[in-house]
């Protein structure tokens, strides 16, 4: 259970409490605050026989806050009979950071714990657009089946403000609202849809086929994976220090906090181009800083970016150091046409560069190309019998919510027959 506490309280229910309590201020109105709620209220469910969980609205104890120097929302302290222990954590927050903060403080894991044992006929680990269409497909049929998601349900295309080429929506369309409709969709054909569960363990092979999460173990017949890809980090010295204290990769996230101020967008493609607009409307000005002399987006993208006053461009130029003192404050740039070096103040910079994919736990099971894109034909067959790859996941030419959506529905086809044939 979460409670929600104010100062005058903060002595008795924080410091004076019996057990170790993680207190969580929040702001309203703040993208990474929504994104942290589910988790923050899920691991109380779980964790809540061991620590305590509070939630105080920052705004409106404001001179608490500053008594704590907590300047940002959403920040995470941890407390532990009276004291502040443990590193606090802020910005953008996962599952996992926040688990395993949580155990160093409580000194118990859950992971130890025995699992509960499901068996289905095709699981399918992604809940992006490709893994709902695969959900959807494969419970229509008749199919026992489960869908698995490490964050929330909707995966990238879910982060996206607005997606304008989906074919069959009225108009431009949010992403959560797109990939929410798919999961209602696919939950009213049986499937089950499972977030915030971290996958720990894989086992691929057909005759000890397993998935582990930290609190089941799933037996499936025919896998799916479709676990997408995620922002490549921006390769300049100092990201890993100011990575969410200034440096971000979700505008829909992280660009509330930077209201009338400078931002830098890095990249050239539809998504920086897109979020570049999103931020337009929210930050006084916008720098799109690109490597090459053109953008790779879109014509009707572009026409808006130079169409917009308050968005300029750095071409020529890659970011090679952020510069700061605890939040950014600057970018060091260099010219890639005269190898000049210079800098230029920012107050915080959005990155977008292409993508990673998720098939680290795969590696050695499955066939990838040297990115680690796994290989499957038009048909989603891997080289595992009963795994099929969709979406971003598989190495392919085009990566839009379209494409996912078709490799999706094909992965569920053809894992149907497989299990028609086993």
């Amino acid at each position: 259970m979460v409670r929600e506490i104010n100062a005058d309280q903060f002595d008795d229910v924080v410091l004076k409490a019996q057990k170790p309590v993680l207190v969580d201020f929040y702001s309203n109105d703040c993208p990474p605050c929504a994104a942290l709620k589910p988790i923050f209220h899920r691991l109380a469910e779980v964790y809540g026989e061991y620590m305590d969980f509070v939630e105080i609205h920052r705004q409106d104890n404001k001179q608490l806050a500053l008594s704590l120097n907590v300047k940002s929302s959403p920040t995470l302290l941890f407390y532990k009979n009276g004291q502040e222990v443990n590193d606090r954590l802020n910005g953008y927050i996962s599952k996992p950071m926040l688990r395993k903060a949580i155990e160093n403080v409580t000194g118990v894991s859950l992971l130890d714990k025995p699992p509960k044992e499901i068996d289905c006929d095709v699981l399918i680990l992604g809940g992006g657009p490709a893994g709902l269409s695969a959900a959807l497909y494969a419970a229509r049929s008749g199919l026992d089946t489960v869908l698995v998601e490490q964050d929330l349900i909707g995966g990238q295309a879910a982060k996206t403000f607005i997606i304008e080429n989906y074919p069959g929506t009225d108009g431009p369309i949010e992403g959560k609202t797109l990939t929410g409709h798919m999961a209602d969709q696919a939950r009213s054909f049986g499937a089950r849809l499972e977030d915030l569960k971290e996958v720990l363990d894989v086992n691929l092979d057909p005759s000890r086929r397993y998935v582990r999460t930290e609190d089941t173990l799933y037996r499936p017949k025919a896998v799916v994976i479709a676990t997408g890809a995620e922002p490549r980090k921006l390769p300049a010295t100092g990201e890993d220090v100011f990575r969410g204290k200034g440096i971000h990769y979700c505008a829909i996230c992280d660009g509330a906090m930077y209201e009338g101020r400078h931002v830098a967008v890095i990249g050239g493609g539809n998504s920086a181009l897109q979020e570049a607009l999103y931020l337009s409307r929210i930050a006084e000005r916008v720098t799109i800083i690109h490597e090459f002399d053109d953008f790779q987006g879109t014509k009707i993208a572009q026409e808006k970016v130079f169409s917009t006053p308050n968005i300029d461009v750095i071409w020529h130029s890659h970011a090679i150091e952020v510069l700061g003192d605890g939040m950014v404050n600057g970018l060091k740039l260099k010219n890639l046409s005269n190898g000049e070096i210079t800098s230029i103040p920012i107050d915080g910079v959005f990155v977008y560069i292409g993508t990673a994919p998720h098939t680290d736990m795969f590696k050695g099971q499955i066939a990838m190309d040297k990115y680690g894109y796994m290989l499957a034909g038009e048909d989603m067959k891997t080289d595992v019998s009963g795994v099929f790859a969709a979406g971003d996941v598989r190495q392919k030419a085009v990566r839009q919510v379209a494409t996912a959506v078709g490799d999706g529905a094909i992965a569920a086809i053809n894992a149907e027959r497989y299990l028609n044939e086993v």
